[in-house]
């Protein structure tokens, strides 16, 4: 009878019980069969339902007397970088030496840097360095690792409960090549309104412009027109000198979710779709600002316009936070005191609330059974909500869980000594309540298309601004606006993307 158990592989309560079924006396034969199959009924439906919970067999034995030791990469500098050593430490000093797990960190590079560093290690190109155990890693880099079968589909670590715990946008953007999960999510970010509130409400006072106008991109272009025109009138013995109000960071997330937000595509099958009325919508709304003077053409970030006074507001990520100065530094070398804005993310009228989501997580490469189960002890622990909120607190990225939205990251709010992180996160949370989170398209050579689609963009608008400025000398302002964007949108939207480098 032992010997049978063993058979069964039956152990503990489960090997019990049933060792007294079988010890039923003779007159309870027909009884004791029954209830083995009623047992053996019980047990089969037991096994369905908790194993879908718990993720059963998919958990490997690490013996803490001889612990597992991970590698790690990340792309976290700056205070960031001191956060992540923390953690990890406090990590391996808890949870880690109780299950005998070890993280180690062993490389921190910026994201372009890791980028081509795993590249290379996933196609074993020569003095590539070994892949690591665990990394961070945007999904467009994921896809490599993960058409090579180099990932391991977490799916298989977290139950469907445990799963529902996180941001059911937050993990979609992880599962690539169907519905494996490649990327955890560990922080992410979206974009919102930066606003310089000294400067407008300067110029709120002078023209009665309201900080609500800006809710959408429409109100956002009226108002930099009306911004121009009181900068110019600043200055009444120089024509056209008016300053510039507002710009995207990204020409093309504008374009992309600004479509998206009206109920278009920007991007179909790799390929730009700019037939769609939303589209042209969308370039009006940009183009016209920029070649009359209303928004920066400016290739690089928004806040180094912002630190001299030349923009008001801009769109950008939340994680760009900390790179807005205190202070605004004139062309005459005068400065004072930025106070900041952090607004929701615009939104065209008549269209739906929808931001970008943006942010990288962190992937694990097959292995052992035993390693692949220690990185998910780690990702669970590093996600949890105290420990998640922990640390995004001090950056502009925010947390991957329900939970840590909400009572949690209230407390961490009113705890916050920085000013700037703590509007962000009200934003934030107003942005998870009420806005739709949108996934950019994951293909081969995304990145370029983003590029091309910039620098052409940026270029056009440029020369069309030098055009205006040139035929406002014998022609009024909106004559000569239609005779420079009259062919314009054609030759833009004429362009081969993929075939013009």
């Amino acid at each position: 009878m032992i010997l049978d158990i063993k058979k069964k592989g039956l152990t503990g309560n489960v090997a019990n019980y049933y060792l007294q079924i079988k010890c039923l006396p003779n007159s309870d034969l027909k009884r004791g069969k029954d209830m083995k199959r009623y047992f053996l009924a019980f047990v089969l439906l037991i096994w369905l339902i908790v194993c879908p919970l718990t993720g059963c067999g998919q958990s490997a034995k690490i013996d803490p007397a001889n612990p597992v030791t991970l590698n790690l990469w990340h792309n976290y500098g700056g205070q960031l970088k001191e956060t992540m050593d923390n953690m990890v430490d406090e990590f391996n000093e808890t949870i880690g030496l109780e299950k005998g797990i070890i993280i180690n960190v062993t490389s921190i590079s910026g994201s372009a840097t890791l980028h081509e560093k795993i590249t290379m290690a996933a196609h074993g190109d020569p003095g590539a360095p070994n892949l690591p155990d665990i990394t961070t890693a945007y999904p467009k880099t994921a896809l490599i690792l993960a058409n090579k079968g180099l990932l391991t589909d977490l799916n298989s670590q977290f139950s469907d409960q445990e799963l529902s715990a996180y941001i059911p946008e937050f993990l979609a953007e992880g599962r690539i090549n169907g519905d494996s999960l490649y990327v955890f999510p560990i922080a992410k970010s979206t974009e919102v309104l930066f606003v310089n509130t000294t400067l407008f409400n300067r110029f709120a006072r002078d023209t009665g412009a309201k900080i609500e106008d800006l809710k959408s991109f429409e109100g956002i272009a009226r108002t930099a027109s009306l911004y121009y025109e009181w900068t110019d009138r600043q200055t009444p013995d120089v024509a056209d000198d008016g300053k510039t109000f507002y710009m995207p960071d990204s020409l093309f997330n504008f374009a992309l979710i600004g479509c998206k937000q009206l109920g278009a595509e920007l991007v179909n099958d790799g390929k730009f779709y700019f037939s769609s009325p939303q589209y042209k919508r969308v370039w009006d709304c940009y183009y016209q600002s920029a070649v009359l003077g209303n928004f920066a053409i400016f290739d690089g970030y928004a806040t180094d316009l912002a630190k001299t006074g030349d923009i008001v507001c801009s769109t950008g990520s939340t994680a760009g936070v900390s790179f807005f100065s205190p202070t605004v530094t004139y062309a005459d070398n005068t400065s004072e005191p930025a106070e900041l804005a952090i607004l929701p993310y615009p939104v065209f009228e008549g269209g739906k609330k929808l931001a970008i989501q943006r942010g990288a997580g962190m992937c694990v490469i097959k292995s052992t059974p035993e390693k692949e189960y220690a990185a998910a002890v780690f990702l669970k622990w590093f996600t949890s909500p105290e420990n998640n909120l922990r640390f995004v607190s001090s950056t502009g990225y925010l947390p991957v869980t329900k939970e840590a939205f909400g009572e949690i990251m209230s407390q961490e709010i009113e705890n916050l000594s920085n000013d700037s992180i703590k509007k962000l996160l009200q934003t934030a949370r107003t942005m998870q309540q009420e806005y739709e989170f949108y996934i950019p398209p994951l293909f081969e050579g995304i990145d370029e298309l983003q590029k091309e689609y910039e620098s052409k963009l940026r270029k056009l608008a440029a020369d069309s601004r030098i055009s205006y400025r040139n035929k406002l000398s014998n022609s009024d302002k909106n004559t000569a606006y239609k005779s420079v964007a009259q062919a314009a949108f054609a030759d833009f939207v004429n362009i081969d993307f993929r075939k013009s480098n």
